[in-house]
């Protein structure tokens, strides 16, 4: 992202009146851990390069005026009364991480402010918990304050649940707190305790692959993925009551429990309990580098994510299964909440290009459609640029 660019836009929208803030907060690919946050499991995710960056400078008053270079789109709303939900879809976003922080006490200095980002759209990458993210550091740097990143990151959870309407876990605001560069974080989402995993071999590197394709049922489907939990959880108290959510039964507790049990209930949470246990023991290969370990459990959570929780489609599927073809790969699976976006794939740095290469060009003889690629490292989470 060119800040200098960012920051000439900026002046000549609202004037070069006065110094600016500068506020990064990536966006995220989470390699292992997919619809376990929600479930009290373990996710892996690391943070990735890109970024959403928000340029800003005080106002007199309380007034936010915030226009997003992605939508061309301006919004404002005030600080000094409830956050209004009223404005453009994306708008949501910024809005209620404005509401989470105001009703803290935090807020009451407004600004002017410029947004960019180049965290793909409906992707799967979370470009919206990194606009959220940017969002409460830059608010927060404006009016002289601070918030532990764990409590940063729940406000943003809290944002997302309640202007967007998403009921999202807690991994996407989490890591993009929180990420440390060369790091994965594996995250509990039961306790919110957090472990650092080591991530800086230069001998591999992460492919991300987007499908370019994104079919319209995702936040239907993943609410109902939710309710389908918490009914297996349902099911399952009635013959072991000390449970209180699926991060609590083993598979030989579900398949005691199966008979008479819905059987998509059964296979979603045959998804959770398993993704769990290799979401663990992916960060266990992953600091030990033994990334044939890590890639076999990718694919094993694809496979799944396939089968059992019935997230994915066939152009994610595709891209799986083209990974799988080519020398250099160790492993594979879609990422996100699935129905379209990308998949992510461990790789050997030195055979990338090639199998970028590949991969690109047969999507596409399959399917008519364009793959975008780019590799990554693990990046730092949000901070404070200037």
């Amino acid at each position: 992202m060119d800040l200098a660019q960012l920051k000439a836009t900026f002046h000549t929208r609202y004037g070069n009146t006065g110094p600016v803030t500068v506020v990064r907060a990536p966006g995220r690919v989470n390699l292992i851990g997919e619809h376990t946050d929600y479930n009290d499991g373990f996710v892996c995710p690391m943070a990735i390069e890109r970024a959403t960056y928000i340029v800003a400078r005080p106002r007199p008053d309380a007034v936010v005026r915030m226009f997003s270079l992605v939508s061309n789109e301006e919004t404002q709303f005030s600080l000094d009364q409830t956050v209004s939900k009223t404005g453009p879809k994306w708008s949501l976003y910024p809005r209620g991480m404005a509401e989470a922080l105001r009703l803290k006490g935090l807020l009451t200095t407004g600004c002017d402010c410029l947004v960019a980002s180049d965290v793909p759209l409906g992707g799967g990458l979370s470009s919206s918990a990194s606009f959220e993210v940017a969002t409460g550091l830059m608010l927060l740097k404006i009016n002289g304050k601070t918030l532990p990143l764990t409590e940063l990151a729940l406000a943003a959870q809290w944002a997302e649940h309640q202007y967007p309407g998403m009921p999202c876990g807690i991994m996407d605001q989490f890591i993009s707190a929180m990420g440390q560069a060369g790091h994965a974080l594996l995250l509990d989402c039961r306790d919110q305790s957090t472990t650092h995993v080591p991530m800086d071999d230069p001998s591999v590197q992460i492919l991300i692959v987007n499908s370019n394709v994104k079919h319209e049922l995702v936040q239907g489907e993943y609410a109902a993925r939710r309710n389908q939990c918490q009914n297996a959880v349902t099911w399952l108290k009635k013959k072991y009551p000390a449970i209180k959510s699926l991060r609590d039964v083993t598979m030989d507790q579900l398949d005691s429990a199966r008979l008479g049990m819905d059987p998509v209930y059964y296979k979603r949470a045959k998804h959770v309990i398993s993704e769990i246990a290799r979401t663990t023991a992916f960060a266990t290969a992953l600091s030990q580098r033994d990334h044939a370990t890590c890639g076999k459990l990718m694919y094993a959570s694809h496979e799944s994510l396939q089968h059992d929780y019935s997230v994915s489609c066939k152009e994610l599927d595709l891209l799986v299964e083209l990974c799988r073809g080519q020398k250099g790969v160790y492993g594979a699976r879609m990422t996100g909440g699935g129905f379209g976006g990308c998949i992510v794939a461990l790789v050997e740095t030195s055979a990338r290009a090639e199998i970028a290469e590949v991969v690109a060009r047969e999507y596409n003889l399959r399917t008519r459609l364009e793959a975008s690629l780019f590799a990554t490292v693990a990046s730092a989470g949000a901070s404070v640029i200037e």
